[in-house]
């Protein structure tokens, strides 16, 4: 068996693991909710109020670092196309519609780390709230059956690594 086969292999039966824990209902409006936190919109409109309020430095790494996960996110997607657990799986229904076929990396997981580190570098004392709500977001797309396991911890390894890339050429 090889490698992929073997991390598959994993992702599915933790995917099921925690579907079989998950009370429907209550985790899924509270996912809908952590997810919709990480739609893109909503970072413009947050990079429109950093500016505003004089942190343009955060603004130029936010937009810089955007533009590069936004590609390397789109590369790997392309690349990979990895089937979202309704069609790789018997018999599973996702809890929301995903905005594009492929799984792999989830770029909800991968943008809420990219603003997660760059947020606590500006702001030290939300580091933890930061992190909480950017694992949150990651979980809340497994949750809501639209992504594996390991998607969500590879685009938290892109966001955070397109994050430190940012803040090193910015700064």
């Amino acid at each position: 068996m090889s490698i992929l086969q073997n991390i598959h292999a994993f992702d599915v039966q933790t995917f099921y693991w925690c579907m079989a824990r998950k009370h429907r209902a209550r985790l899924t409006t509270t996912g809908r909710m952590v997810s919709f936190s990480a739609d893109g919109p909503l970072y413009v409109i947050g990079a429109c109020l950093l500016w505003w309020a004089g942190y343009e430095s955060l603004v130029g790494v936010l937009a810089l670092g955007f533009l590069i996960e936004r590609f390397v996110y789109f590369a790997l997607k392309r690349s990979c196309k990895r089937n979202r657990p309704a069609d790789a799986l018997d018999n599973f229904r996702p809890f929301v519609i995903p905005s594009d076929q492929f799984s792999f990396p989830s770029g909800h997981t991968s943008a809420a780390f990219f603003v997660a580190y760059c947020l606590s570098e500006w702001f030290p004392s939300a580091n933890s709230i930061l992190y909480c709500w950017a694992s949150s977001v990651g979980l809340s797309r497994i949750f809501l059956g639209v992504h594996f396991p390991t998607d969500t911890l590879i685009g938290a390894l892109l966001g955070t690594v397109c994050a430190v890339f940012a803040i090193g050429v910015v700064l």
